[in-house]
């Protein structure tokens, strides 16, 4: 009985510590399967930890004249995350160098300027051939490349469609907002 005990807790340990995460893992859609430094911390962060909600990728620029858009974000972020939104922040300057600020530099610049809670992952290269893979897909899927700071791109629950929204659109957009409910259904 001892023994079978024993025997027990020792594949309960390798199913908390070994299998259940591998498992996890394998569940993650391909399109998510990536991981950026943190913007705050510099800590790797999975993208797969956001499967199962609607996500909001959008490249962001801090002396853009689309920077005001961060405030709509985070309204978008704070009104429907319980319901399954997040929004990512994927600073970079690739436009414009209009984003030339270190990582502390942009974090603090997103909390104090507008309050910004959403997660936001390191500074990034979003066009061309060195765009990072997240963006490459993200490309690829919709045929639609960001051509400006504040490009969107619109992800479902399940990461099999994704929707390519120009920097023009604002996050109030009526026609952007319906996509997203429709995402959240």
């Amino acid at each position: 009985m001892v023994h079978d005990l024993k025997r027990w807790l020792g594949i309960a340990g390798l199913l908390i510590v070994g299998i259940v995460p591998a498992a996890s893992a394998a569940e993650c859609p391909a399109l998510l399967n990536h991981s950026f430094p943190g913007l705050v911390d510099g800590k790797p962060q999975s993208l797969c930890q956001y499967q199962g909600k609607v996500i909001l990728v959008v490249n962001t620029a801090s002396y853009c004249g689309f920077t005001s858009q961060y405030d709509g974000l985070e309204k978008i972020y704070a009104r429907l995350k319980d319901k399954g939104l997040v929004v990512l922040g994927f600073p970079s300057n690739d436009f414009g160098d209009q984003e030339p600020g270190s990582d502390k530099e942009i974090a603090d610049f997103c909390r104090m300027t507008y309050g910004v809670e959403f997660p936001m992952l390191g500074k990034t290269v979003v066009k061309g051939k060195k765009a990072n893979p997240f963006y490459l897909k993200l490309a690829e899927i919709t045929d639609s490349r960001p051509k400006w700071n504040f490009h969107k791109y619109l992800i479902n629950r399940d990461a099999t469609k994704v929707l390519a929204f120009g920097s023009f659109t604002k996050p109030e957009d009526e026609d952007f907002l319906k996509k997203i409910d429709e995402f959240l259904k």
